[in-house]
């Protein structure tokens, strides 16, 4: 994984996109090996919840020259060589990854990069963090999904503003408008601290069960979305989860939930 760095420290996964020479642009063996890494993470029980960043002063670029050529010369980024997750969109399986992604934003965003930002669960970025979807100055719609998550992140109006100028906008107004949730001079180790939080605190299978439903009910009418609760309520009680939750509060200690992957745990709501 020479174009990433994977690193675990419980409860923490961290993946670096690690071309900083190229500002971290996108290439398929880097999908290939970004893909592994969040395969592998998802599949580990000490990792509750995974943080993306890059090295240098971007995040990341988007795709790579030689990626953008082929996408000029074929007519279409469908025919570039880029992987296509079972939703059609760049990243999009991140959606359905079972534990919290956090983009820990250390500088520029564009293209790709964008994409790989709006799909994460949060986003924490630093005082360098600078945003453009950049498709539209490129000749291309605003694809793989951004038209969904923008809108969600900054209401309808300011989605349209973003994607039609491809402008770049600085932190402060990232955070302003709701593209960044939190502002951190140091965005990893924010980040970290967040699921160390979660991880001392929270039931991972209920996170994973909040996360589905929070990305699938985004599409759903209320009534369809309220049905899927009852459904996940009802599957909760088998769990140990609750009494664990419970007894840990009368009896006035921190909670021992069990984490995905491991034997005591019982599987998220499908």
């Amino acid at each position: 994984m020479s174009e990433i760095i994977y690193e675990v420290s419980d409860p923490v996964a961290t993946i670096t996109l690690n071309r900083p020479e190229r500002m971290n642009a996108m290439t398929n063996s880097l999908f290939r090996d970004f893909r592994a890494a969040i395969d592998t993470a998802a599949a580990d029980p000490d990792v509750v919840g995974i943080v993306v960043t890059g090295t240098g002063r971007a995040f990341s670029a988007g795709l790579d020259t030689d990626a953008l050529a082929a996408i000029a010369e074929a007519g279409s980024s469908r025919d570039s060589g880029e992987p296509q997750p079972g939703r059609g969109g760049l990243f999009s399986y991140l959606t359905e990854v079972p534990k919290p992604i956090i983009a820990a934003v250390n500088g520029v965003v564009a293209g790709g990069g964008y994409v790989l930002a709006t799909m994460c669960d949060l986003r924490i970025g630093s005082p360098a963090a600078r945003f453009t979807s950049v498709f539209s100055k490129r000749g291309l719609v605003a694809e793989h999904g951004v038209t969904w998550t923008t809108p969600r992140l900054v209401g309808l109006g300011r989605a349209m503003d973003l994607l039609w100028t491809s402008r770049m906008i600085d932190a402060d107004e990232a955070y302003r408008i709701g593209l960044l949730e939190f502002l951190a001079d140091d965005p990893v180790a924010e980040a970290r601290r967040y699921i160390e939080e979660l991880a001392k605190t929270v039931s991972p299978t209920s996170m994973a069960d909040t996360k589905r439903m929070v990305w699938d009910h985004a599409g759903l009418d209320i009534d369809t979305a309220l049905d899927d609760v009852v459904d996940v309520v009802s599957a909760q009680f088998g769990r140990p989860d609750i009494a664990e939750g419970v007894n840990s509060f009368l009896e006035k200690r921190p909670p021992a939930f069990p984490r995905l992957g491991s034997a005591e745990a019982h599987p998220p709501h499908p």
